[in-house]
């Protein structure tokens, strides 16, 4: 990995891309800090020292309580979700889905607009939130606080476009990378504040947990990497005097089909009750909060089931057996030993099947990582397994688009000989 960095760092044009991500992400990190006009940064600091902890939802893809840049991506994130569902449900945004290059710039400004209108209402729920913390508590002082969070989100998703039009890789995953990267030194502390002035038996856990948590990133890179090659044979045809097909490929189906959206799925779901406690802060549904929580063990046990559904839910519209059976059938394709037509859609849905069930209960063992770990050793973890799981996608997609462009440039480099 280091090598494709060095090399990359080589050549001038990825040098500058490089250089690039890194200005973004400073900006972002340096914007992160900014605190909201006439909130009481004191006394908001105290709070949140006083044990007070974000959702991991927060965690992933908000930006600090307290800042213009409190929801971060977080708006986006939601609005691509919602125009993924609806472009399986509403025929006319399929078609446009279909149409290519211009059907898709009409979909992400729809799913822009989606977003800002999300930013706002959750801006005024976040500015709600904090109310009791601002110098002067008057409508004029939460609308301007409204106006600057929703105004930092829309920064947040230009940032993101232009790490994706002229960086490496996709914008948003670069923003909560950086997110997470940013919560990293915490739990690192946190584990170093624990083990000081501890007994022996402290820093064996501690050291166990670590040694787990470096068993868990390999065990994450071979899953990422993990893909079921369906072999796929091409018959020959004349066409005129020649002859053309015969070939042999196969079709590659990963074992991570539906990717870390499944848990966030499920921990967004889980989160509504907590979102509605904050504005009604009824005694009966801080129960159910608390109920709810992961580390409850009713909780665990939902979290783990919303995983699963979300995971074939997502699995469901990411792949179309009927398509791809009839896409080969067309081109005169067939899997060796399965008839064309609705027995190889078949065959592809049981093999998409099975992948769901490794892809969610590997999903659910990671999510629970971190209770897991707290309920057997008393650590409270500060980063867990779904931030592992983003962290080594984002890295290693990085590196295969390095890869990709340092190929490109060597056969350019080829060609031009």
């Amino acid at each position: 990995m280091f090598s494709v960095f060095a090399n990359a760092w080589k050549v001038p044009d990825l040098r500058k891309k490089l250089l690039y991500v890194l200005l973004i992400l400073i900006i972002y990190r340096i914007g992160c800090h900014i605190p909201l006009p006439l909130i009481n940064v004191k006394d908001l600091l105290d709070y949140q020292a006083g044990g007070t902890q974000d959702t991991l939802y927060s965690f992933l893809v908000g930006g600090g309580t307290g800042t213009i840049m409190a929801m971060g991506i977080g708006p986006y994130i939601t609005s691509s979700i919602i125009m993924q569902l609806l472009t399986v449900a509403i025929p006319k945004l399929e078609q446009l889905q279909k149409e290519g290059e211009e059907g898709r710039k009409k979909i992400n400004q729809y799913t822009r607009i989606v977003a800002v209108a999300l930013a706002c209402l959750q801006g005024g729920g976040t500015v709600y939130t904090l109310s009791s913390f601002f110098v002067y508590r008057n409508f004029l002082v939460y609308a301007m606080a409204t106006l600057a969070i929703v105004t930092g989100t829309i920064f947040i998703m230009w940032l993101s476009e232009l790490l994706t039009e002229r960086g490496i890789g996709n914008g948003s995953s670069f923003i909560i990378f950086a997110n997470i990267l940013s919560g990293l030194p915490s739990g690192v502390l946190y584990f170093w504040y624990t083990g000081v002035d501890s007994d022996l038996w402290t820093w064996i856990k501690i050291l166990v947990v670590l040694a787990l948590f470096v068993l868990i990133i390999a065990f994450v890179i071979l899953i990422q990497d993990g893909e079921r090659r369906i072999p796929v044979q091409y018959s020959k045809k004349m066409v005129g005097r020649q002859m053309y097909g015969g070939s042999s490929t196969y079709i590659p189906i990963k074992v991570n089909i539906a990717g870390v959206m499944s848990i966030i799925f499920a921990i967004s779901l889980l989160q509504i009750p907590q979102q509605i406690d904050n504005f009604v802060s009824s005694e009966n549904l801080t129960r159910v909060v608390r109920v709810l929580a992961h580390t409850h063990p009713l909780g665990a046990v939902l979290y783990v089931f919303l995983i699963f559904c979300f995971t074939f839910f997502y699995t469901s519209f990411a792949i179309n057996p009927i398509e791809m059976a009839e896409n080969m059938r067309k081109n005169g394709g067939f899997i060796p030993g399965i008839r064309p037509g609705k027995p190889t859609s078949d065959f592809i849905q049981k093999v998409v099947d099975r992948l769901s069930w490794i892809g969610a209960v590997f999903y659910a063992v990671i999510a629970m990582i971190p209770t897991i770990i707290e309920w057997i050793f008393g650590l409270r973890v500060g980063f867990g397994g779904t931030t592992l799981i983003i962290v080594t996608g984002v890295a290693l997609e990085i590196v295969k688009q390095i890869e990709s462009q340092l190929l490109m440039r060597h056969y350019k480099g080829f060609l031009n000989e």
